[in-house]
């Protein structure tokens, strides 16, 4: 039986300082990159990404935009993995310093950008900055590089 994950992702924006919230992730997929996490049984993707966003950041969302699905498929063990892409200005509450899954910090797109992550972050970037791809589509493995079609 193939494997599928179902996961969320939230890019954060201040409006007023323009920067948005990253998480400097220390577990799987070091590096830079936004909050979010596992869909639970009987749960929304929406409601995920408010759920996971309030554990790893302290934080409060709402009024969440569809970014779009990052789609990614290996191409061995034919395992399908699901990011389910939002972004958000509206949030309230105190920001946590840190969770399990690294330290939060208020960073621009250019820094996110520049700074090197395993995760490879900014591939993610176009479905959150541009209104023009409803899906990207990755093919994976643990031994070759790994690009993504956006759709």
């Amino acid at each position: 039986m193939n494997k599928t994950e179902l996961t969320t992702m939230v890019m954060i924006q201040d409006k007023q300082s323009d920067k948005v919230l990253a998480q400097d992730r220390v577990k799987n997929w070091k590096g830079l990159s936004f909050p979010g996490g596992h869909v639970e049984d009987g749960e929304s993707f929406y409601d995920c990404a408010v759920r996971e966003v309030k554990e790893e950041t302290g934080l409060d969302i709402y009024k969440l935009k569809s970014c779009g699905i990052i789609h990614w498929s290996n191409n061995k063990t034919f395992e399908r993995y699901l990011v389910f892409l939002y972004k958000t200005v509206n949030y309230s509450g105190k920001l946590l310093p840190g969770s399990n899954e690294g330290k939060n910090l208020w960073i621009t797109i250019e820094q996110l950008r520049n700074t090197p992550s395993e995760n490879q972050i900014i591939k993610y970037l176009p479905m959150f900055l541009e209104d023009k791809y409803s899906e990207a589509f990755g093919s994976w493995n643990d031994d070759e590089p790994w690009e993504i079609v956006y759709k």
